[in-house]
């Protein structure tokens, strides 16, 4: 399929799924001003594929100037993933920068917690690649559902109510905010989106993954994903109400709760509520 049928489909066919959610996250959380240069950060995965298409779609239609880089980190592909990245880019119309990382030799002999230990080293290069390049914000691709299985998760097996954050300042590169505007966008719809562009992409190309599969199956993550799942067999507006639930949240009604480093006990003002 060629380059301007895909990019039609984005906001065409897919306009209210994609287009108009991608465009009511960045304007709703504020996450582009004019002269903002932003790192979109590519995996090769569907998610970063698509939001990479609507920052272009976006400058291309958009009100106020800004600039994009289009990066993708090798932490350790093999040959046929990074074959695969390119291509892809290329048949989109997305003019990626390549850089190369040896983060899978690394976590390749690390047994305790290799995927977060990966999360946080992709992070920290992609913070500082952007940084090396000018950039004052970086671009991640998670949607919806990463959102709703953060929230249950932390919950499930945190002990507490938190969740993804549409955007955040680094604390540790003075300057670069982190933003998510994929943020309303249900994984479903993007997945429908490649179908319909006959588009496939990676999935997981760690090398980690690959060699654990099964670990990877029994994951905390899929867990979520398939109670979610049948939850939303249930009632259909289940996803929407997990997420709703962190914009409604009662203080009256919270056992306790704590910020930066004041802590909150409802027994602390008990006594003066009567």
């Amino acid at each position: 399929m060629e380059v301007l049928e895909i990019e039609r489909s984005i906001i065409k066919k897919y306009r209210k799924d994609i287009w108009a959610k991608f465009v009511k996250a960045i304007n709703e959380f504020e996450m582009i001003k004019e002269n903002d240069k932003i790192a979109v950060c590519i995996s090769g995965g569907k998610d970063s594929m698509l939001m990479a298409k609507c920052f272009q779609e976006l400058k291309r239609h958009g009100k106020f100037s800004f600039d994009l880089e289009f990066l993708v980190m090798d932490p350790g592909y093999n040959k046929l993933n990074r074959k695969k990245i390119e291509e892809n880019a290329k048949k989109l119309g997305i003019p990626i920068t390549i850089f190369e990382t040896e983060i899978f030799n690394i976590v390749d002999n690390i047994e305790d917690s290799p995927c977060y230990l990966c999360a946080r080293m992709r992070r920290g290069n992609l913070y500082s690649k952007a940084k090396e390049l000018g950039c004052n914000k970086i671009a991640l691709g998670h949607h919806f559902d990463d959102v709703i299985e953060t929230i249950l998760m932390s919950m499930l097996y945190g002990g507490e109510v938190k969740t993804m954050m549409p955007k955040l300042h680094s604390t540790n590169f003075e300057g670069l905010e982190l933003i998510r505007p994929m943020y309303f966008i249900r994984e479903k719809k993007i997945i429908s989106w490649a179908k319909n562009n006959e588009l496939s992409f990676l999935n997981c190309a760690c090398k980690f993954t690959e060699q654990n599969s099964k670990k990877e199956n029994e994951s905390k993550r899929k867990e979520i994903k398939e109670l979610i799942e049948n939850l939303e067999k249930v009632s259909s507006y289940i996803p929407m109400n997990i997420f709703k639930s962190v914009y409604n949240i009662n203080l009256n009604t919270i056992i306790g709760y704590h910020k930066d480093d004041m802590k909150y006990n409802f027994l602390d003002d008990y006594d003066t509520k009567k």
